[in-house]
């Protein structure tokens, strides 16, 4: 479709195709139905829900699709929708899975659909891809889930598209469709400035020069302040052009657009006058709740919708105004429709805090993801600490967060709080003072020689963002293990016991618990030779990406369905976990088993106590309805542990720790308690003004 002369027949056929396939064309047609219906004005819809959304579902299985190992000949929706595995998941305590996205993605070239380039992040379709399943098998799978008394939640992307039929009739000029998305026509007297498309591509990356030019003309804001997925050669800016493209006008042309991500995601336009873009993602979102079932959506990469140039020359995207305005039509649109929202922003706290008024019901919680892992990679949560009380001076609840385990990116280490607005901020840290700045850089380069290279040659650095690994080699990094190939029981049981405390970390505080079937399984890392061609732009996330089979439905199988190698599994399926009360899936079966019972995840938390001993953390939560005071301590070090720790404004009382159901002395006069914790161990420790328990 490019480059070549087309047939005015052929080529309004070509767009009628297009047409039928668009997201913007099939979403209006969803979003008549909801016009005018008195359903829409029945709920509030204005102010977060966050303890509402967590109360309807609080523990999450993150699904990755491409990595479900299933039967042969049946699908993944097929596999996720098994009665039996809703059954082991409420066994365990799960009470969702979020499934990650499984409409259409990837791109078309003229009718041909092409693959996703980024794990199906790159929708251009609201039907489900049929790698996955059908629309009836999703719908299906909710239904299981609700007979379960669970819930499914999908994914929309307001950041962008992939190229596909939407992105087509925009460089062709058809309608509104350019106004989907950030992108500029190119005059074709200064398509000099623009390179040459190579053969087999239908865009090219522009030059930091190419796209200071461009500024220089007037057509762009110009360079963004980080480039993600920085890649030389590869992804050197977040600007590309296409190659020439005859328009349904007859006019060829050639177009500039914004790509935060890969250059096959075009990034949405929020503010453009015909507000396409808006409508694309409000059709998609009512789709997934009236057509498929959804009760919950997660926002992709929601915190990149606004972008422009200040009167300074510089420009603003992360942390725009126009980012909280679109993420509050977004989240009210659905709550008016009757469900929840939850957002995964990578940004700084203060962002974070003001994406969430009046914005998604829940964010993941990307403020203290990466200072649990330094917690246990250095024996020293005195950084966990930081972020905590860094959290709490912001006004974030933590039970507005979605404390997650392992999901499909990696261990992210960009720490962007420390790198943009609080750089120039001071922070003591080990006894010395850092800015921002140095302070990122000082744990970012820790963590580097820590978890990847020869300390650990099975994880990959990813781009300038993180670590590609699964939190169970992260684990083993930590504990100094360099051959996983060669692991012992006594190896794997210090690998589980480690990944278990993560765990407690998440789950023994208010909010949401997250975990993925990596988590599960025990996964680790694949061999990067077995997922070089993935690999070859750069993304080296694959690694972490390996298939699991969590039902035993494919004992020989070597790969998933959709390709990607089964990665070793230390703790096994989930029914033979179940099985054994010993393992990983049997032990958090009983840590969420408490969790749900004193209802830890409706509590406020209300302390984190100075403490002595540096791998030691200690979270303090008032439970709900009079239940009492749950105190959440944990031993990120090796070695035991015994502090006595002041809990300010206690009153004597008894200490139940609620793991053994086993009295663990008092709190004094004081307010003082003694710690005692194992190497890598955790305990939810319970004080109530008498011995009864207050269920």
């Amino acid at each position: 479709m490019h480059n070549h002369a087309t047939s005015p027949a052929a080529a309004n056929d070509e767009v009628r195709w297009l047409l039928e396939h668009a997201m913007l064309a099939q979403g209006a047609a969803i979003s008549r139905t909801f016009a005018g219906a008195g359903a829409m004005w029945q709920r509030p819809y204005a102010a977060t829900q966050p303890r509402a959304a967590a109360a309807l579902a609080s523990v999450w299985f993150a699904a990755y699709p491409a990595a479900i190992m299933t039967r042969p000949g049946e699908s993944v929706l097929h596999t996720l929708g098994d009665p039996a595995l809703w059954q082991a998941f409420a066994e365990v305590g799960i009470q969702a899975v979020h499934t990650g996205p499984m409409k259409r993605a990837g791109g078309v070239t003229g009718r041909t659909f092409t693959p996703s380039i980024d794990g199906n992040f790159d929708r251009i379709g609201l039907e489900i891809d049929p790698a996955l399943g059908t629309t009836a098998e999703f719908v299906e799978m909710c239904r299981t889930a609700s007979a379960n008394g669970a819930i499914v939640i999908d994914d929309i992307v307001p950041g962008h598209t992939g190229k596909g039929p939407d992105f087509r009739l925009a460089e062709r000029a058809y309608g509104d469709y350019p106004g989907i998305y950030h992108m500029i026509e190119i005059a074709p007297a200064d398509w000099a400035l623009l390179p040459d498309v190579p053969a087999g591509k239908d865009s090219v990356n522009l030059s930091p020069t190419a796209v200071t030019a461009l500024r220089d003309k007037g057509y762009i804001v110009g360079p963004l302040s980080r480039t993600i997925f920085y890649e030389p050669g590869v992804k050197e800016t977040d600007w590309s052009a296409t190659a020439a493209v005859v328009g349904v006008d007859g006019v060829t042309r050639r177009w500039v657009y914004l790509h935060y991500f890969k250059d096959g995601q075009p990034t949405l336009n929020w503010l453009d006058p015909s507000f396409a873009g808006p409508r694309l993602v409000m059709g998609d979102a009512l789709h997934s709740l009236s057509v498929l079932g959804a009760s919950m959506l997660r926002l992709d990469a929601n915190g990149f919708l606004g972008v422009e140039r200040r009167a300074d020359g510089s420009v603003w995207s992360e942390g725009h105004p126009l980012s909280v305005t679109a993420n509050q039509l977004i989240a009210g649109m659905v709550r008016k429709a009757g469900g929840f929202t939850f957002q995964e922003l990578n940004l700084t706290v203060d962002d974070i805090a003001a994406m969430s008024v009046g914005g998604a019901d829940l964010s993941y919680d990307f403020i203290t993801r990466p200072a649990y892992h330094v917690a246990l990679a250095t024996g020293d949560a005195e950084f966990l600490r930081l972020m905590l009380h860094e959290m709490h001076k912001a006004g974030v609840d933590p039970a507005a967060l979605v404390h997650a385990l392992q999901n499909h990116d990696e261990l992210t280490l960009e720490l962007v709080h420390f790198w943009t607005r609080h750089k120039d901020d001071r922070y003591t840290f080990g006894g010395r003072e850092f800015t921002g700045s140095e302070l990122r850089q000082h744990i970012r380069a820790e963590m580097y020689a820590r978890l990847t290279g020869a300390a650990a040659p099975y994880n990959l650095p990813f781009t300038t963002n993180g670590v590609a690994c699964t939190t169970a080699s992260m684990v083993a990094a930590a504990l100094g293990i360099r051959n996983l190939d060669t692991l012992d029981a006594k190896q794997i049981a210090a690998i589980q016991r480690g990944h278990l405390l993560l765990a407690m970390y998440n789950a023994l505080q208010p909010g949401v618990f997250a975990l993925s079937g990596w988590d599960l399984v025990g996964a680790l890392t694949v061999p990067a030779a077995t997922v070089a061609e993935l690999m070859a732009d750069g993304d080296t996330r694959w690694i972490n990406r390996g298939a699991y089979d969590l039902m035993e439905v494919a004992p020989s199988a070597t790969h998933s369905a959709s390709g990607l190698p089964r990665a070793q599994a230390l703790y096994g399926s989930l029914p033979a976990q179940l099985r054994r009360p010993d393992s990983f899936a049997s032990q958090l079966r009983h840590v969420l088993a408490v969790r749900r019972r004193y209802r830890i995840f409706e509590s406020r938390q209300i302390a984190v106590p100075a403490v002595q001993t540096p791998g030691l953390l200690v979270m303090v939560h008032a439970l709900p309805d009079g239940l009492g005071t749950e105190i959440t301590a944990l031993n990120f070090g090796a070695t035991p542990v015994k502090e006595t720790i002041m809990f300010e404004g206690m009153a004597a009382q008894p200490v139940l720790e609620l793991l053994q159901a086993a009295p663990a002395g008092v709190i004094d006069a004081q307010g003082r308690f003694t710690v005692e914790l194992e190497g890598y161990g955790g305990k939810a420790y319970l004080a109530t003004n008498s011995h009864q328990d207050k269920r």
